[in-house]
């Protein structure tokens, strides 16, 4: 596999962006900054600092604002996704993973190392409710019709499900060592065990894991493919990236990816961009060919976004699934 480095520099704006160029968010969670990149010359266009430590990113329903969120720092930026400009600023206890309910009426936010979870009412972030969860609350997915989030609790080794109308917590189910990214899947969660080599297949009616999809140590995360033709999995330790079909949940190929593959973005061209935690670095993969090239960012990138823009250079905002599949 034809494999080659970017080596990146500039912190600032440096470079001219072509009009068409897409931009490429990165979360640099070891460095504390976001990294804007070109999507075109693969090159860095700015670097805006952060607090302490940011992991997760999600658009908000209107596509007006990119919420970001720094979980050291205990803030959330609302960031202009067409430009990079932080239009405000929002106190948040320890905002790990974040993300909108399918109908945009609620913001939940799970906290690693509070061991809570948060729901917001999103047009005006309310806090609706703070539940205490035993340990870890890590990732989040929802049911397509907006009644229930169901979150993976690292310490616990389970998945939780909320009721997000009653707030209330509705049942607890053991899934593996250290549960990490979950989606819902036609009708069923998908959920990374990272402490293990698999992703479960969890009927969240029956509460019985149904089966288990193996592709490598460290599983991690889970993202569809948004014209729904594939679901792509990720291992950290193992450092691979994983295919699978849809329909079967069978593999149907493994790409060897150094550097610790975690969180995965689409573009419009169908190309696949996937933080790299270990190495600093992020990957450009398109799986029409199987090759991929390496770009460098700051250390330990975690959350990534594709902001697709428009031939004219206007801004234009295309929603792409993050932790869930309807």
């Amino acid at each position: 596999m034809r494999r080659r480095a970017l080596l990146l520099s500039a912190p600032l704006l440096l470079l001219a962006r072509p009009a068409a160029a897409d931009l490429i968010y990165v979360l640099n969670s070891g460095d504390s900054s976001i990294s804007i990149l070109d999507a075109v010359t693969r090159t860095e266009l700015r670097r805006i600092p952060a607090l302490r430590e940011v992991h997760h990113l999600v658009l908000s329903p209107d596509g007006r604002d990119l919420l970001i969120a720094d979980s050291g720092g205990n803030e959330i930026f609302f960031v202009d996704p067409a430009t990079g400009d932080i239009r405000r600023r929002e106190r948040v206890s320890n905002p790990y993973h974040l993300d909108f309910s399918p109908d945009g009426r609620f913001l939940v936010i799970c906290s690693l190392r509070r061991n809570q979870v948060d729901v917001y009412e999103a047009r005006s972030m309310t806090l609706l409710a703070r539940l205490r969860m035993p340990d870890k609350p890590s990732h989040m997915a929802f049911r397509p019709d907006s009644s229930i989030v169901y979150v993976t609790l690292q310490g616990s080794g389970t998945v939780a499900a909320i009721s997000l109308e009653t707030r209330e917590a509705l049942w607890e189910v053991p899934v593996g060592r250290e549960p990490a990214g979950i989606i819902w899947h036609r009708g069923r969660l998908i959920t990374g065990i990272m402490g293990a080599d698999h992703f479960t297949v969890l009927n969240p009616d029956t509460r019985e894991i149904e089966r288990q999809i193996v592709v490598g140590r460290g599983a991690h995360t889970i993202f569809a493919q948004p014209d729904g033709r594939a679901l792509w999995a990720t291992s950290r330790v193992q450092s691979r990236l994983a295919e699978i079909d849809p329909s079967t949940l069978d593999v149907r190929r493994v790409i060897e990816m150094p550097g610790g593959p975690d969180c995965i973005a689409f573009d419009p061209d169908g190309r696949i961009w996937v933080t790299l935690r270990w190495s600093g670095r992020i990957a450009r993969f398109d799986p029409r060919s199987g090759e991929y090239e390496t770009i460098r960012v700051g250390r330990s990138p975690h959350g990534i976004f594709v902001q697709p823009r428009r031939a004219e250079g206007a801004a234009q905002t295309v929603s792409y699934p993050t932790t869930h599949a309807r």
